[in-house]
């Protein structure tokens, strides 16, 4: 008999694990996503009187959850605050949506995370100056929004950065010289802002940078002569600004890019035999894909 009673108890706890859910705390946090993101008008919806585990685009590990891709769900509306209260968050995808207002302070809090996708919304507002709390953030892309205010300083923390794109924006001011000291950075796209002043010669330290866009600014000065550290660079594009000498780029005359676009058309201009046959034009509009 105790036997028996041992094997119905262990059943029922082997059970109880089995269907374990999320938090209280999480299981909120997505509801409150759901319902300020207007829900109800996703292509793919959430049935929230089933288990969070069947949620589309929640992933869950040991009773956690850890990424949310919510890519071209017809998102609309705000992202709500309470994204903070998902500590283990890893990935936050919610790019190519309809989304509005500005990037939740809270957002700052999620110390997990290595992959925010934000890109292809309406969002407006500044950067919280705390996104270089995310130490763990691996790719920050937010282009084709409308996001505004000066590039934060702190971006500069966020030390194994490999992308960040904030392109199409209406940033200003200067490129925070802290974007120096991502050396694990390969992509970085400011491309189509108001951003002024001369390029930081402290990028010029970025060796593993692949992709380099900062046309269509206001930028000035000259090109730092520290760009001819930049070993890695394939694509590289700084038209439309207001430089005032590319003599910098001499180096190029030794390296084939896959992209090479600056302003043709200054005389200031001194390369010798520099193959650009070879160079087109980056896309300038970026797109997703939905794994």
């Amino acid at each position: 008999m105790k036997k028996l009673y041992f094997l119905s108890f262990s059943l029922f706890f082997l059970t109880t694990i089995c269907i374990a859910e999320v938090s209280k705390t999480e299981k909120k946090a997505l509801i409150d996503l759901y319902t300020a993101a207007n829900g109800k008008h996703w292509v793919k919806k959430w049935d929230l009187k089933s288990p969070v585990s069947q949620w589309y685009g929640v992933t869950i590990v040991d009773d956690k959850v850890v990424e949310v891709n919510l890519f071209h769900n017809n998102l609309m509306g705000s992202i709500s605050p309470e994204i903070g209260k998902l500590e283990h968050l890893k990935v936050l995808n919610l790019a190519f949506n309809s989304l509005t207002g500005v990037l939740p302070e809270e957002i700052v809090n999620l110390s997990n995370l290595k992959v925010l996708k934000l890109e292809m919304n309406r969002l407006n507002g500044e950067i919280p100056q705390e996104i270089g709390n995310l130490h763990q953030l691996e790719e920050l892309s937010a282009f084709n929004n409308f996001l505004t205010g000066k590039i934060p300083a702190t971006v500069g923390d966020i030390k194994g950065l490999k992308v960040l794109n904030l392109s199409s924006n209406d940033f200003y001011g200067d490129i925070p010289s802290s974007i120096g000291q991502l050396s694990q950075l390969e992509s970085l796209g400011l491309f189509e802002n108001k951003l002024e002043g001369a390029i930081p010669k402290d990028m010029g330290r970025l060796s593993k940078l692949k992709e380099l866009v900062l046309a269509n600014n206001f930028l000035d000065g000259d090109i730092p002569n520290e760009f001819a550290q930049l070993a890695s660079l394939e694509v590289f594009q700084i038209q439309n600004n207001n430089f005032s000498s590319f003599k910098a780029l001499e180096f190029l005359e030794t390296k084939e890019y896959l992209v090479f676009d600056y302003d043709k058309e200054d005389r200031k201009l001194e390369f010798k035999d520099i193959n650009f046959s070879k160079t087109r034009m980056a896309d300038t509009k970026f797109e997703d894909i939905e794994e």
